[in-house]
């Protein structure tokens, strides 16, 4: 520091002092140096005041002080920049905003945050300057004479130029991360509903990516979600282009022997589910979010997959699947690319990205996953292989024309004992000649269920089917040191229902017909929706016009309401009554108040 080189610091010490009998003037009259540009006592003084200031702003219990100042009384306030209102219309909530920041909830942090980052809001966050002055002055001032003014006026310069700004630099990121610690949170409880969305199951589906001008991709797939055929159809041009849409889907459900229907919800989206409702097939016709499968199109993953498909063939296919088995689907994407989260490009992306990945184990675990025809992306997330394992387990089944037990595994290249240990449990083998293959017992319990066979005098596969063979076990005749009363009822739970799936069981839904955009909604109107996003706000709500509305927290409930996720959950259907629509802001407010689930 210069005033400290200037040789100052034995009069900043006098003056911290505050000795009644010293003259602060008469003191610095003896630091007057030209040599060293102290040109006269009154620039001594200010040196002085210098090394003060930074004195009391590296002071820890001072800092400590003003650190919990700041958490019990600072404002977070934001302002918009003059003569940017227009282009920051995105942050108009925030143009002139102010709260305690101590609880200002997650998304108006990362909000004004993003818009402060962007240039477009003054962003404070600070106590009361008074409140920080009268902590300091408590913190140094010890008398009231001529030397304690001088320290007085250092400390008011060093609260305002040293500590709080440098206190207001690490609050804003004490902000930041506990505001994205709770989005990562509302992102991956989203996420995991997301994935564990009820499947259609083993179906032959004819999926669809609409389009106006570049007509519809049109994809049929067979049961394991194999591509059997693919075609373009128009039915939004021309009449005649109409008459061939119509012929052609006609015949390709005929052909394949379709059993739904699923249709991204996309541009066009709604004039195609009228078109093929129109038609009468007697299929389920189902609307599938397009979220990220563009991404996904484009992806190595896909090209991997269908290596002599255009992008739009791969898009349609992934509709499709998705329908089938969201969960084997939207593992193949990033998480954050899946549209269930909110500003999770200004979150913490390390720790975004093991949040998500930690979500996306846990539900293909829980599922559990089928080893003969799982992707290497599903296989991957399989607790105790990852990538590198599920890959050779791939190239092994390729080679070797699929596994006949879970014994097998231990061929695989690379997978040893521990690795088996942990991800065995969670595969399944449903060709293989051991039916607990096929359930979630893992093998070192096999010989206690075979033990327990014995004892009721019949096969495995006979005591899996029979209710009332299980009935005769006595489970405590089975504690041991190592399997306690819990994981006994665990294995019975399974015999009951081996290889069971904890998904919900799938349930149509249709939007409203005649309803396809924002202008088609007004004030009052009710109709049903799904449920694409919840926040710590709210929830977003698809009611099928292209544009998600919001269910304000006061609106989702008859009562008081402090966590929206014990009202709604991501995919879930639910009747809404439109309170207001902005057409030019592209925003749709809704109520659930004194209504009842779609």
């Amino acid at each position: 520091m210069i005033a400290r080189e200037r040789g100052l610091q034995p009069l900043a010490d006098l003056l911290l002092e505050q000795a009644e009998a010293t003259d602060p003037l008469t003191a610095a009259a003896a630091y007057v140096d030209n040599a060293k540009e102290v040109p006269d006592a009154e620039a001594a003084l200010a040196g002085a005041r210098d090394i003060i200031a930074e004195t009391l702003s590296e002071d820890a219990d001072l800092r400590a002080k003003l650190r919990r100042l700041f958490e019990q009384e600072a404002s977070l306030t934001s302002e918009v920049f003059a003569g940017l209102e227009e282009q920051a219309a995105t942050y108009r909530d925030y143009f002139n905003w102010s709260e305690r920041a101590a609880t200002a909830p997650s998304h108006r942090v990362l909000a004004m945050l993003r818009g402060w980052r962007e240039v477009f809001l003054k962003l404070s966050i600070r106590p009361p300057e008074e409140r920080g002055l009268e902590l300091v002055l408590k913190h140094c001032l010890k008398a009231a004479n001529a030397c304690s003014a001088q320290v007085e006026l250092a400390a008011s310069d060093g609260l305002k130029r040293l500590l709080l700004p440098s206190l207001e630099n690490e609050y804003r990121a004490s902000l930041k991360s506990r505001a994205d610690e709770e989005a990562i949170q509302v992102f991956a409880r989203n996420l995991r509903e997301l994935l564990m969305a009820a499947p259609l199951g083993s179906k032959r589906v004819l999926a669809i990516d609409p389009g106006y001008r570049t007509g519809c991709k049109l994809v049929c797939l067979d049961e394991q979600g194999g591509l059997r055929h693919h075609a373009v159809i128009y039915p939004t041009q021309s009449e005649k282009l109409l008459k061939e849409a119509e012929a052609t889907v006609r015949q390709l459900a005929a052909d394949y022997a379709i059993e739904a229907v699923a249709i991204g919800n996309g541009t066009a989206s709604r004039e195609t589910e009228s078109f093929v409702r129109g038609l009468n097939l007697g299929l389920p016709v189902v609307m599938v979010s397009e979220s990220g499968a563009s991404i996904y199109s484009a992806s190595e993953v896909a090209r991997r997959e269908f290596p002599d498909q255009d992008v739009t063939v791969r898009g349609a296919v992934s509709i499709g699947r998705r329908l089938m088995d969201p969960l084997a689907e939207l593992v193949k994407l990033d998480p954050k690319s899946i549209g269930v989260g909110q500003y999770q490009h200004d979150v913490d992306q390390t720790l975004l990205k093991q949040r998500l990945d930690e979500v996306v184990m846990s539900c293909v675990n829980a599922v559990g996953v089928e080893l003969n025809t799982a992707s290497r992306e599903l296989l991957a997330y399989v607790s105790g292989l990852g990538p590198a394992l599920a890959e050779n387990i791939v190239a092994y089944r390729a080679e070797h024309g699929g596994f006949k037990s879970r014994q097998e595994l231990l061929k695989v290249p690379r997978l040893g004992p521990k690795a088996f240990e942990q991800a065995a449990g969670f595969l399944r083998v449903s060709c293989s000649l051991n039916p607990l293959d096929a359930s979630a017992v893992h093998p070192e319990r096999y010989a206690l269920v075979e033990q327990m066979a014995r004892d009721c005098a019949c096969t495995v596969a006979e005591l899996i089917a029979s209710e009332d063979q299980r009935r005769k076990l006595d489970l405590r005749k089975y504690l041991s040191a190592e399997v306690g009363l819990p994981t006994l009822k665990d294995i019975l739970d399974e015999l009951r229902r081996p290889g069971r799936d904890p998904r919900a069981h799938f349930e149509i839904f249709s939007f409203l017909e005649g309803v396809s955009e924002l202008k088609h909604l007004s004030p009052g109107m009710e109709l049903p929706g799904l449920v694409t996003n919840v926040t710590n706000f709210g929830a977003f709500v698809d009611i099928g016009v292209h544009q998600d509305g919001l269910v304000h927290i006061s609106q989702l409930a008859d009562r008081f309401v402090k966590d929206p996720n014990t009202v709604v959950k991501v995919g879930q259907p639910v009747t809404v009554r439109v309170i207001e629509v902005d057409l030019k802001r592209s925003r749709i407010a809704l109520s659930m108040r004194g209504l009842a689930k779609a």
